[in-house]
Order: C-alpha cells, then structure tokens, then sequence
C-alpha cells in the first residue's frame, strides 16, 4: 500500500475512518516555517460538518503536532499531525464487510487486501482521511501566502445548478477566500442547497463540481512529460476521494475550439512578458507560464445511499441487495473546496521546492 507522495516535499498518510486515530507526516519542510494552531483549526473547521445538508457524524478534530515544531517554527524534521476519531460507530458497516457497496472502494479493496482491510465507514478509503490533509495544508498554505502565493476554490456545480466561472482572478479569491460555501454568485446557493436537500429526502445524493485557482506563481516551475504540473497535480487530485476528473483552463472544451480561439498570445506590457488569455489554464508545455494556474475537479455523488441497490454477497457468492446504513454527505462537493485547496497547496510548495530549493521559502 501506497501512501506517499511527492519528492522535496513528501506527505504520508495513515488511520481508518473508524479507527482510533488519522494523520499524516510532512517530511521536508524547511525549518523556520511558522506553524500557528489556530489557522489549523480554521482550516479543519471548513471542512467540518454542520447543518442537516452534510453527514450526522460529528467529528471535532482536536488535532495534535507531535513532531517537527518547537516554539511555533518548523524544526526541519518529519512534522506528524495527529486527529482522533471519537465520533465512531463501526456496528454501521457490519453487513457491508460481505456485500460491498457500488462505486465504493469495497469490492476492489476486498480483492486487493484479501478481506483483511477494514471496510468501517471506508476503512482507510474514506474520506474522513482529508482532515489531516487539510491540517498539513493549512500549514503549508499560510507559508505560501507569505510568498505571495495564493490558492481558492469556489463550488462551481452542485448537480444542474450552476456558479459563475473564475474571470478576474485576483478580484474573485476575495468572495470566496477561506470561506464555509464559497461561491462567485451568492445567488445561487439557495438552488443548490434545494438540490442537495431534495436528494436527501429520497436517499440520494448528488454530484458537483470544483474550481480552483493558483495565483502568484511565477514562470518556469515544473517539468515537461512525465511530471508536468497538470500531471502532479491531477495525481494529488485524483488521490482525493470522490474526485473523477480534472480539467485544466478550457480543458475539454478546447477538442472544439480552433487554434486561434484557443491562443494565449503574448505581449510586452511594461517591460515584461504578459500572456492576454488563460485558455491553457496558467501551464503551457507542462510548465507554469506566469497565468494563473486553472483547473477543475468533478466530484462523483456519495456512493452510500438510502436507496436499495443490487450487489453480491461475498460470503455465499450470491446475488443480494445493500441499503446504506450510517452517516453520509448527501453532497461531498459541499465540503471538498478546503481538501482540494490544501491538498494543492501541498503539490505548489513541492514544485517550488524541487525548483528553488528546500529553503526557498522561508529566504
């Protein structure tokens, strides 16, 4: 099992949904960073449930820096985040150990770790594992900022309603910067939490769209082919759970558009190289271009329903049905903004890293 990734900055991840406790290790921070608890537990909070729209469990997240901090700076060494689990009710999955839901980790899992994983609420598959991601995040994402180097997501799609698109970037992180639902039209929220309420209701759920931006890097960052941007990038992404696509600048929408439709022409303004569009989404030959960085993340519908569906029953290897018992998010793209922004913020400070070296950042 695989739970590193990146290479100045490498993130570990460990715990199960149910289990008593989740973390990670962060190994390669320059000494120096501050580390301050209360921009943690603000990031934590974001991501936390509240409401009758999200999932029953309520997790505080009292987390614990048991390494790599001494008197509020990193110290260079392995920094390790601590989260217990406390709102924990394994009895929920019983019935899912045998009969794995639909478009859940359940089935490969069983395959791959030969019934020995632990399927409660996910096991080590849920998506309760991104709260210390968002801790580790809020961490490097406040250094980042220091360096003028800012990351924000808006919920672009909840279902068929939909929020405006990213035009001036700088002028929109400002309405949606570190907020609890951030949207670019304030307007629309009132639809898609219909949405997500009429899913409820019926025991579905419901799917959505992320949109992120990246501003203030600069130009030159990243590596053609194999460990372009949008490709680390899209790996981090894709690492999340619930995440099945990704999108950069126009993205699909380029298969129709002609080349000088799609052109970012570049001009001298000032002195200076300025790119007049951003259809590429700020990455041009897998290295950032000096636009901001653009893309987008498809967010699949909570697999745990309240309706029946059809499986097997992995004991008697016979057809059966599974209703979802515990406690789901009927919209995971109501709380994923905070995950895919820290977790971008991770993949930004390792790129910056492997280009200016592991003490950039605190010069």
């Amino acid at each position: 099992m695989k739970n590193t990734y990146r290479t100045a900055l490498c993130v570990t991840l460990f715990g199960e949904s149910h289990g008593d406790m989740i973390g990670c290790v962060l190994d390669g921070l320059a000494a120096g960073i501050p580390v301050e608890e209360e921009k943690i537990s603000f990031a934590l909070s974001l991501r936390r449930p509240e409401g009758n729209l999200t999932t029953a469990r309520r997790e505080e997240d009292d987390f614990s820096i048991v390494s790599g901090v001494l008197n509020g700076r990193t110290t260079g060494a392995p920094l390790t985040i601590l989260i217990p689990n406390k709102d924990v009710r394994r009895e929920d999955y019983a019935e899912m150990q045998a009969k794995p839901r639909p478009n859940h980790a359940d089935y490969p899992a069983y395959v791959k770790y030969h019934g020995c994983e632990d399927a409660s609420g996910g096991g080590h598959f849920s998506g309760r594992l991104t709260a210390p991601l968002v801790a580790a995040g809020a961490i490097v994402r406040a250094a980042l900022e220091e360096k003028g180097i800012l990351v924000a997501s808006h919920i672009a799609r909840i279902g068929s309603v939909s929020d405006a698109r990213f035009g001036n970037v700088k002028t929109d992180f400002e309405r949606i910067y570190m907020k609890k639902f951030p949207l670019l039209d304030e307007n629309v929220r009132t639809e898609m939490e219909k949405e997500i309420a009429e899913v409820k209701a019926v025991g579905d759920s419901v799917g959505g769209v992320i949109e992120t931006a990246v501003c203030g890097l600069p130009a030159g960052v990243g590596e053609p082919w194999f460990d372009s941007v949008e490709g680390v990038i899209a790996k981090a992404m894709f690492a999340i759970p619930s995440i099945k696509g990704v999108e950069f600048g126009d993205g699909f929408d380029l298969g129709k558009m002609r080349g000088n439709e799609a052109a970012d022409e570049l001009r001298i303004e000032n002195g200076e190289v300025h790119i007049s569009t951003n259809h590429m989404g700020g990455i041009s030959g897998g290295i950032t271009n000096g636009n901001p960085i653009l893309f987008r993340c498809a967010v699949k519908p909570t697999p745990t329903l309240g309706k029946t569906l059809r499986t097997v029953d992995l004991n008697t290897m016979e057809n059966a049905e599974i209703q979802g018992k515990g406690r789901h998010d009927p919209c995971i793209a109501l709380r994923i903004p905070v995950v895919i922004d820290s977790v971008t913020a991770l993949v930004v400070y390792d790129l910056m890293a492997q280009t200016y070296g592991v003490d950039w950042i605190v010069k």
